[in-house]
């Protein structure tokens, strides 16, 4: 459905930069309000990124009128924050679609949009691929500008360092810091902000030029000269306001400057792409820009979810919960994040423990390895991380926490698929690369007794292990079939009903969330007679202890049916297919695996996660027809 506008809008007659281009300046403020109007009216019904693309809007928009996308490539860092870029690249009229299934994604997508030149998701990788562009166009002769938008949390991630390290001269790369949380440099108070009020006039910059050239032809000496007038700057500059990271490493430096000032935007990017250099532009935009609620609290509305579909209580809210329980009795428990307290749901462990509670920033690979420090060193470290983000610690898992043996406890948010965030984000991953880690255990609840009988568990044992749970809350036909008593007792394999002798017809082996799906195909299957029986594994590994259960469960001979919603190669139904048959514990069943065979699902319109991924209750019940040969 295409959203009414009236005709004097600007925003519906912009399908193109040209067109943005094309516009008088005099109307940009007025641009600006109903890009907002548009964000505010769409995201606060579909869920998504709010506060910090409302925050962009002035850059966003100054961008594409200073530079030539896609000619130039512009990167954003994580990709939440390109909304304002997508209204402004042709896709507007379908904008009212994103983070639906089958329509615009929440992030940059190269297949969606030529204008997309990198996809994103996870952050710190900006510059990494920015100047990967930049050194491919000096190579090939290319005029071509490099714009990478980077949000100051993300410099608490190593690749951005790294990249920064790697950067020579002579490339056509500007780098924006959007400064919106966490201050970066020392150049604040008065004299800075009257500095880049100067700055941002364009005749500062024409008079700067100026006298730069005249005192380079000086004979003899003016070249000399120039070279000490700016070293003697410099030297003045970092004695009053202490040494500029940026510069130190040869970048050029313009800022800071209010990023929500337009026409401050303007003249620094106008200023930057002259430079023909690396130039870094700092500016400080407000997260909630133009909306009150978000302003008030934008990390209330950083990550929304849509209309409708707030869950009161959920997983990771729990956990924060359970962990303050647990600390309460142990003094050496911790907890670690990185970068996201809220979202894993451990902030309230930060108030009730400020000693024991450690936000290492955007970096997964530390957070792990500190936490294996920390477990070295007699404590009980917990880290919240959400799966699709652990991958990026896998090496730290096995060298650092399972090599060692040291119990570090990995509570794994975000499990299994995800649609609202998309590919980058299905956290279904870890079950196969944490499957072939050996000394690491796998629990796997769907209750939050569950979660919290788990999280007791394993801080109890004292080995790594690790405990996945999905996005959301309790599923309330899982909990009836499994859980009548409301109580889990302890952790190992459920039935859905009593097995009698001869009883079932088939079995389905499942865990986490996906439960739900193998009891809507057995509802269907019960009606025409046909009995299947489900179980549900509160943990995965040991694969060894799983096959001797899930064995002792069966009857025998009958068909089984191993679903997951995570990646089938390496994954739970392999990994005890397999130990069932090592152990000649499948002799005289038939089975077949149903998993995610294509992990980078795109959820397609008008259809579940589940649906499009081809293992929803239809999908299952089908494969449990063609086991039965029905």
């Amino acid at each position: 459905m295409v959203r009414e506008h009236s005709a004097e809008a600007y925003l519906p007659r912009i399908h193109s930069p040209a067109d943005l281009q094309a516009l008088p300046s005099d109307a940009i403020p007025d641009l600006c309000r109903e890009i907002r109007d548009t964000l505010v009216e769409t995201v606060t019904e579909n869920g998504g990124h709010l506060a910090s693309n409302l925050g962009v809007v002035e850059l966003s928009v100054a961008m594409h009128r200073v530079f030539d996308c896609p000619r130039d490539h512009f990167i954003f860092d994580v990709g939440h924050q390109s909304y304002v870029h997508k209204l402004l690249t042709g896709r507007y009229e379908s904008f009212h679609t994103i983070r639906r299934g089958g329509g615009l994604s929440g992030f940059t997508k190269r297949s969606e949009s030529e204008y997309d030149c990198f996809g994103a998701g996870h952050s710190s990788t900006s510059l990494s691929a920015a100047l990967g562009f930049a050194q491919g166009d000096r190579m090939a002769g290319s005029e071509a500008y490099t714009v990478v938008v980077v949000g100051d949390g993300a410099f608490t991630g190593g690749m951005i360092h790294e990249a920064l390290n790697n950067i020579t001269p002579g490339l056509r790369l500007v780098i924006i810091i959007n400064e919106n949380e966490m201050s970066i440099s020392k150049n604040i108070g008065r004299f800075a902000t009257h500095m880049a009020k100067i700055r941002r006039k364009t005749g500062y910059f024409k008079t700067k030029k100026g006298i730069s050239r005249f005192i380079k032809r000086i004979p003899l000496v003016g070249k000399g000269l120039f070279c000490a007038i700016r070293a003697l700057k410099k030297a003045l500059k970092n004695a009053m306001y202490g040494s500029n990271y940026f510069e130190d490493m040869g970048l050029y430096y313009l800022g800071p400057a209010d990023g929500n000032d337009y026409e401050a935007v303007e003249a620094l990017l106008t200023e930057a792409r002259n430079q023909n250099e690396s130039v870094v532009v700092h500016l400080k935009t407000r997260k909630g820009k133009g909306y009150a609620p978000a302003e008030a609290d934008p990390g209330r509305y950083h990550g929304m979810a849509p209309a409708g579909k707030e869950v009161r209580e959920n997983f990771s809210r729990r956990l924060g919960a359970i962990l303050i329980d647990e600390a309460k009795r142990d003094e050496r428990i911790c907890a670690i994040t990185a970068s996201m307290s809220e979202g894993t749901g451990i902030e309230p462990f930060h108030e009730a423990f400020p000693n024991r509670f450690y936000d290492v920033g955007i970096a997964e690979e530390h957070a792990l390895t500190f936490a294996a420090g920390l477990a070295a060193d007699g404590y009980k470290p917990v880290t919240a991380i959400y799966s699709s983000f652990m991958q990026r610690a896998y090496d730290q898992v096995v060298h650092d926490v399972a090599l060692q043996r040291l119990p570090v406890l990995m509570c794994i948010d975000r499990a299994g698929l995800n649609p609202g965030d998309g590919p980058t984000h299905h956290g279904i991953f870890d079950v196969s690369f944490l499957s072939g880690i050996p000394n690491v255990v796998i629990y796997t609840p769907v209750t939050f007794a569950g979660l919290a009988l788990s999280v007791r568990t394993a801080l109890e044992q004292g080995e790594p292990a690790a405990v996945r749970y999905p996005n959301g809350g309790e599923n309330e036909a899982v909990c009836a079939a499994f859980y009548p008593d409301g109580v889990p007792g302890e952790i190992r394999v459920r039935v859905s009903e009593p097995a009698s002798a001869g009883g079932w017809h088939a079995a389905v082996i499942t865990h986490g969330r996906i439960t739900a799906e193998a009891l809507a195909a057995r509802e269907r299957l019960s009606r025409e007679g046909v009995s299947v029986g489900i179980l549900l594994c509160e943990y995965i590994k040991p694969y060894g202890r799983l096959a001797e259960e899930v064995a002792s469960l069966l009857p025998e001979g009958i068909p089984l049916l191993f679903l997951e919603e995570e990646i089938r190669a390496g994954g739970f139904g392999m990994m005890l297919a397999d130990e069932l048959i090592r152990t000649g514990r499948m002799q005289g069943h038939a089975y077949d695996i149903m998993a995610t065979d294509n992990g980078f699902i795109c959820q397609a319109y008008g259809e579940s996660i589940y649906r499009t991924a081809g293992i929803d209750a239809a999908a299952v019940e089908s494969r449990l027809r063609r086991l039965l040969a029905l």
